[in-house]
């Protein structure tokens, strides 16, 4: 019994040490080789600071919508609904989410619509969506800013996000990063 306590406790000092100060210490390491040295990406625009990793709300029919979030971009309570696919309350509110989408885009059919517009992700607070996504958006945003949707669709393109190293995940577009754009090209 004694060997048993004695070694549980050199074990927990091995891992209190192990995961309380190596692991740290190699967490921040290795976000000090990242661009922004493990302080966000922050991009500035016309005098206003915006996290470019956290996701930003866009309703205005002048710019791409963004991904709903469950914790309406609170970057402090990140989380996603949890909710099941059953729940009434979480289909009750995708459904006022494709009713708004749908009121703001008449020429577009409920099948149409991506999920990634009308569902949250898992921490509420991505920034990006489906290139197909942006794409469904181009006639409103041509009919309100008066560009050609010619003019929208090459930028989306190049905005497009390819997947990363070319094999994880799929193409998609940074929401803050495309409205920007969108703004300067007026």
């Amino acid at each position: 019994m004694k060997n048993n306590i004695i070694s549980s406790i050199r074990l927990t000092i091995v891992m209190l040490i192990l995961f309380s100060g190596a692991y740290t210490l190699i967490v921040w390491a290795s976000s000090q080789l990242t661009t922004s040295h493990g302080n966000g990406d922050v991009i500035y625009f016309k005098g206003k600071k915006f996290y470019s990793n956290l996701g930003q709300k866009f309703t205005n029919d002048r710019y791409f919508n963004s991904r709903p979030s469950a914790v309406e971009y609170n970057a402090a309570s990140s989380a996603g609904s949890n909710k099941g696919p059953s729940n009434p309350a979480y289909l009750a509110s995708v459904q006022a989410r494709i009713d708004t989408f749908i009121a703001h885009n008449p020429k577009i059919k409920k099948s149409e619509i991506p999920s990634d517009l009308v569902t949250a992700s898992g921490s509420g607070l991505d920034p990006h969506i489906s290139v197909t996504s942006a794409l469904i958006q181009i006639n409103r945003i041509s009919k309100v800013r008066g560009i050609s949707e010619n003019a929208l669709t090459t930028l989306i393109s190049k905005q497009t996000e390819k997947p990363m190293a070319g094999l994880f995940g799929p193409e998609r577009i940074h929401v803050l990063k495309l409205n920007i754009e969108l703004d300067k090209m007026q």
